[in-house]
């Protein structure tokens, strides 16, 4: 495994092309030595979406990529729709069921990229997404993971007006474990070498290969490889201010899941302790509360406002102290909650709807400040990029 200082000891303009299969010349529309890119794209019965995911990759200003599509067993009209497009990036890797963290696996694998993107097939991606973080990981020799803000869309491709803003700087175990600052699987493009830092082997099914992301996780997948990278590896975290994502969010079936999902979650913090058993008893808590309380706001936006409130009550009774460290956030979720059971619908969606106008403004006035910071403050080594 390479380490820390072997990569400080390099020249100060990281060497992306180091792998032997990037020799050839870059395609047309692509600057001489830039990084070949893989976006792996797992697909499994996305036909209705996977048109416009990967429309907005063909879309990059960035143009040096392999696509990768893994088809994991669907049994709709998607990869047909893949074969469609006429672009040799394009590759559809077939493959029985793994799950969502088997495709991207399989993907890694077939990967040639010394930077790899992953794009679920039900998101999309602005054109300068991959451009972006290729300038962050050239500006940034020691940062590893690069991620993007999101804005969220509805289940037809409308912009809902809120986005996903986490901090971008001084990422964290800690912080990973209780607000998981990535936010999504569609916002992060990271340097293959961080991958090969927590390289494991095993044998899932029927013989012996390379995993990255944890197969036996059908859920929580993403947030149990980012803290293995942030505890592992000495690769920082970092992310960008653009919301270059566009999260697809869909209702329905929550119910059924939450029970899954935070037993999922909870395996994470089994693992996790294994190997970081101080993390774990020191926040272990106060991430179960924060968790509890995100399932509560999903539940309350599936229009399912008691089962909200008994997450957010749960939350407190486990960690008493979230309500002082976040009173604002914790609040609202118990009003919205209880205003949900006791407003007729027509007028709670109304208030709703007002909130989440609010919301996005604020949302995007912090955005737009961001971009005039990004305008105006030069970075070293990057012109007026913010690094």
């Amino acid at each position: 495994m390479r380490t820390h200082e072997d990569r400080l000891s390099r020249t100060s303009e990281p060497n992306f092309m180091t792998r032997a299969d990037h020799s050839s010349a870059a395609p047309s529309g692509s600057a001489a030595g830039s990084p070949l890119v893989a976006v792996v794209m797992p697909l499994y019965n996305s036909a209705t979406t996977v048109r416009a995911s990967l429309e907005s990759v063909l879309a990059q200003t960035y143009r040096h990529l392999e696509i990768l599509v893994v088809d994991d067993g669907s049994t709709d009209e998607g990869a047909a729709i893949c074969r469609s497009y006429d672009d040799s990036r394009i590759r559809i890797v077939q493959q029985r069921n793994r799950g969502l963290a088997g495709a991207r696996n399989t993907g890694i694998r077939q990967a040639r990229g010394v930077i790899l993107a992953f794009l679920d097939s039900d998101d999309l991606w602005l054109p300068q997404k991959i451009e972006r973080h290729v300038e962050h990981l050239r500006s940034a020799p020691g940062v590893g993971v690069s991620y993007s803000r999101s804005a969220f869309i509805d289940a037809d491709g409308r912009p809902l007006g809120i986005y996903q803003t986490p901090p971008l700087h001084a990422i964290t175990p800690e912080l990973i474990l209780c607000r998981n600052p990535i936010s999504n699987g569609s916002c992060v493009v990271m340097r293959r070498e961080v991958l090969d830092g927590i390289r494991f082997e095993a044998n899932l099914y029927g013989s012996t290969e390379s995993y990255w992301f944890d197969d036996s996780f059908r859920q929580s997948e993403d947030i149990e490889c980012w803290l293995r990278i942030a505890l592992q590896t000495k690769w920082r975290i970092e992310g960008i201010p653009e919301a270059l994502t566009l999260y697809r969010v869909s209702s329905g079936g929550l119910s059924a899941n939450i029970e899954k999902q935070f037993a999922s979650w909870q395996r994470v913090l089994d693992k996790t302790a294994g190997y970081a058993p101080e993390l774990i008893s020191r926040h272990g808590d106060r991430a179960r509360a924060y968790q509890l309380r995100y399932l509560a706001r999903r539940s309350i936006r599936e229009r399912q406002p008691r089962q909200g409130a008994k997450l957010v009550h749960e939350a407190l009774l486990r960690y008493p102290r979230l309500l002082r460290e976040e009173p604002g956030r914790t609040l609202i979720t118990l009003a919205a909650a209880y205003l949900g059971m006791l407003l007729p619908q027509a007028v709670y969606r109304l208030l709703e709807n007002t909130m989440m106008r609010i919301t996005g403004l604020m949302q995007r006035l912090t955005l737009g400040l961001h971009a005039h910071r990004q305008d105006t403050v030069p970075c070293p080594g990057s012109g007026s990029r913010e690094g």
